[in-house]
């Protein structure tokens, strides 16, 4: 027989990237962004975003979520959350 060169694939974590990356930022350091729906009366609802990083512009997202859905919206200050 013919000798082969066959290479085994090593072991390979799809997840070295991630958990790379997770163990920079030190533990139980996730920045969560919360959805909220609080209903009102009927079918109408209010839904909250709170958590998006500073780096974003509130007023771009708003102005495409606004186009995108047809609805209205606003940016609101909170003194103890920020905007």
């Amino acid at each position: 027989m013919s000798d082969l060169d066959v290479q085994l694939p090593s072991a390979f974590d799809p997840f070295a990237e991630a958990n790379a990356e997770d163990s920079g930022a030190g533990p139980g350091t996730k920045d969560y962004v919360h959805v909220r729906i609080q209903q009102r009366n009927g079918r109408k609802s209010l839904t909250t975003v709170q958590g998006l990083k500073k780096e974003f512009s509130y007023n771009k997202i708003l102005k495409d979520l606004k186009k995108e859905f047809c609805c209205n919206g606003t940016v609101v200050q909170d003194p103890e959350l920020g905007q």
